[in-house]
């Protein structure tokens, strides 16, 4: 039986964590642009619109009309003297079902045009050769240049440092040993790294750098909605979410993604039904584990970051594959005529009935309304200074108060 009513969880406040050093490379960007002939940025595939950074888009677009490319029509370029591209790598491709992947590219390529998109995952030696022969055509495309300089960017924990390895790897004959340090935990890269070997002929260079997050996640339910995402990819440092918070936005997810048989109840005991109760989902999973505090308590807590971790070493796999559109076939037995459809974590939309023909097409469509309603809610937060903290807004109005003291002071002598 599908799951017709799927409620959204109160969530926590998102914290706030943009260390220094995520502060100083969003300041040196725009220097780092002038010696960059390719910006590869990397998002999570199942946060293909939360794992953007729009702190950094601002230096991207100035880089962009700077070398020829169209301030009117980003897909189209008016000098092509030198190289300037921006590629869009969507990592970790295999944690989110196939079926999206198609009318994702083509409702990015509608509303968001400029930005060739890919999906790839570091498992699949093929991907990694795929974007390794993509820079090298970019390079053999400027025959005058001496090299071509790669930039990695993105949110923290999304695959950088991997993503170079990998392309080196591929990249470079004979043994070639890791070349930058890795970590489950985000924040491990904390400065510009030296330059990188990608290839020989034509000589490819790249650059690591650190995964900024965003100075501020937002205000209300959005802001809230964001930073859980973020903490459940563990892009944010672990201990600012509780567990128990994760676990109930991740059984939300699940159930949009697969309203009908969930990847969850591989956990449960057999024959369990889908749920949209926290308290009662963690009670099975503690009594089927045995996680028993002293009295004979059943442990919540420990349920919950068992929930969190299992989904991100294997049952994002398991949601991955089992996770199909919603079609007349799977709603028999029920007479609800609306239904909720759900691809990655940024992705949900509503589906009657009636509109369910051409899947594809289907997806496309709700996509393009999935990426304006973000564009939207971007410029509108922007506009109204939403995308700072009330405390980086006093230091903010602090900072400009100096600066109006020392203006007047050197007016005046």
């Amino acid at each position: 039986m599908a799951l017709t009513h799927i409620p959204l969880p109160v969530l926590p406040s998102p914290p706030s964590w943009y260390p220094g050093h995520m502060m100083k490379f969003t300041r040196t960007l725009p220097s780092l642009l002038t010696r960059t002939d390719v910006v590869l940025e990397l998002r999570d595939s199942r946060l293909p619109l939360t794992s953007i950074n729009r702190t950094l888009e601002g230096a991207l677009r100035k880089w962009r009309m700077e070398r020829g490319w169209d301030p009117n029509d980003p897909s189209r370029r008016i000098v092509n003297s030198v190289p300037c591209e921006r590629i869009v790598v969507l990592n970790k491709r295999d944690l989110v079902p196939e079926w999206g992947m198609e009318p994702f590219r083509q409702a990015m390529s509608r509303k968001l045009p400029g930005q060739q998109i890919l999906f790839a995952s570091w498992q699949k030696p093929r991907d990694i050769r795929d974007l390794s022969k993509t820079l090298v055509n970019i390079a053999k495309q400027y025959p005058h240049s001496s090299e071509l300089n790669v930039l990695v960017i993105g949110m923290p924990n999304v695959g950088k440092s991997t993503l170079l390895n990998a392309l080196r790897n591929t990249g470079i004959k004979g043994p070639s040993p890791k070349a930058f340090r890795t970590s489950a935990q985000p924040g491990l890269t904390q400065a510009l790294s030296t330059r990188l070997k990608l290839s020989v002929d034509p000589p490819v260079y790249a650059f690591d750098s650190p995964g900024v997050m965003l100075p501020f996640l937002g205000h209300g339910e959005k802001g809230a909605e964001r930073g859980v995402k973020l903490a459940l990819i563990a892009g944010i440092k672990e201990g600012m979410y509780d567990m128990e918070a994760l676990a109930a936005y991740l059984l939300y997810r699940l159930n949009v993604l697969n309203p009908i048989s969930p990847a969850y109840l591989t956990l449960l005991p057999a024959n369990s039904h889908p749920t949209t109760d926290l308290e009662d989902f963690l009670t099975q999973l503690a009594q089927r584990m045995g996680m028993v505090k002293r009295g004979a308590e059943l442990d919540l807590g420990r349920a919950a970051s068992r929930f969190v971790r299992w989904w991100r070493e294997e049952g994002g796999l398991l949601a991955a594959s089992t996770s199909a559109q919603v079609d007349a076939a799977a709603l028999n037995g029920t007479d609800a005529q609306l239904f909720t459809q759900g691809w990655g974590f940024d992705f949900q939309w509503q589906v009657t009935r009636e509109e369910m023909g051409n899947q594809n097409e289907l997806a496309r469509k709700k996509m393009e309304e999935c990426i304006e309603k973000y564009l939207v809610e971007s410029e509108r937060e922007e506009r109204d200074e939403d995308h700072i903290s009330a405390t980086q807004r006093k230091k903010q109005l602090t900072m400009e108060e100096k600066a109006r003291r020392k203006q007047r002071y050197m007016s005046r002598s």
